[in-house]
């Protein structure tokens, strides 16, 4: 059974859950019998997210029906995406996934279970704060909370790396943050990413997650100390959303955690080698042209985000499914790629002028 369904079948006094996206029948089943058995529970639900409010809407109005304590968060921030679960002030479970089939079933994500009462009293703290839609003040070092304490967090963690990092992030963007990692790779640290650097670095090494959809953050550094949270290494993740993660040592967590992703590592080389094996001289070239046309590019994440942000606040109201708009970006980019390669090469066939 689900270790979440367990806890929540066996909580005494109450259940806090904090939800950005939800589908799983089985939670939400216990949540309901849970409060049948006399527990308090409350669910803390965002305010929006990208494209499934109405499921957040739809889930408000089951859990109230069913006796559920049901609070929206605020929207003073650009998302509240944070997901955990305190089981009776005396169990936290901080998630890098969300409650949904697809991150659960079917992504790399990490999940830590913890007794540790100061950091369950500060997670029950911030809870209580974001249901009230009170400011929350970080007071403990080893809870990352965005925007309270993340960027001061994170940026010490990794500076403090003495031998390695490995890291898995869906998008790394933050320019202080990709300085941190350039420092350290250039003092001899191993620095490993598996994901995305949306900045071109060549110390760096960066692989992509084979056969499997990356949704987790994590850096373990040194073998010994983890981080494990909802916050990606990008500006918005760091000073616009409530994102919450967790530092800690757990040998038995991290080696768990080191062989994990020296596993993925490896079959993302695999991979790359066997890709780079089959592709064709066309391909090549295709690819130097591509990065040629990248590299003179200007980032383009914080404009992205700017803009949304901008949208958002204007009251525009956006239904944007993120795999049709990758498509259709990556569509218009190689309309425009093709053109120009056609003009170019009718251009060196044509004859000179006489």
């Amino acid at each position: 059974m689900n270790p979440l369904v367990e806890a929540i079948n066996a909580a005494k006094e109450s259940v806090d859950i904090a939800i950005f996206r939800f589908d799983r029948k089985e939670i939400e089943h216990a949540m309901v019998n849970a409060v049948s058995r006399g527990v308090h529970v409350r669910a803390l639900i965002a305010f929006t997210n990208r494209d499934g409010e109405k499921r957040l809407r739809d889930l408000e109005a089951r859990l109230l029906k069913a006796g559920v304590t049901v609070a929206r968060t605020s929207d003073d921030l650009v998302r509240y995406h944070a997901k955990y679960v305190i089981i009776d002030r005396r169990e936290l479970f901080l998630l890098a996934f969300n409650f949904t089939y697809l991150d659960i079933d079917q992504s790399r994500s990490f999940g830590i279970i913890t007794r540790n009462q100061k950091m369950v009293e500060e997670a029950s703290r911030l809870f209580a704060m974001d249901v009230k839609r009170q400011p929350y003040t970080a007071a403990l070092d080893c809870l990352i909370v965005s925007p309270a304490n993340a960027r001061e967090a994170l940026a010490g963690f990794i500076k403090g790396a003495e031998r390695q990092l490995y890291i898995y992030d869906p998008c790394i963007s933050d320019p202080a943050m990709i300085r941190a990692l350039v420092e350290r790779k250039k003092s001899g640290i191993e620095v490993k990413v598996l994901g995305r650097l949306t900045r071109s670095s060549t110390t760096i090494e960066v692989a992509k997650l084979h056969e499997m959809r990356l949704h987790t953050r994590m850096i373990l550094r040194d073998g010994r100390h983890a981080f494990v949270g909802s916050q990606s290494l990008r500006a918005m993740e760091l000073d616009r959303r409530r994102e919450v993660g967790i530092v800690f040592e757990d040998a038995a967590i991290t080696g768990s955690i080191a062989k994990t992703f020296r596993d993925d590592w490896k079959k993302a080389e695999e991979a790359k080698l066997k890709k780079a094996e089959t592709d064709t001289p066309t391909a090549q070239m295709a690819k130097k042209v591509a990065k040629a046309v990248v590299k003179d590019l200007p980032d383009m994440m914080p404009l992205v985000e700017t803009t949304l942000e901008e949208m958002g606040s204007n009251g525009v109201e956006m239904v944007l499914n993120a795999e049709e708009l990758q498509d259709s970006v990556r569509d218009a980019v190689k309309h425009a790629v093709k053109s120009a390669v056609k003009d170019a090469v009718a251009a060196e066939a044509a004859p000179a002028e006489q």
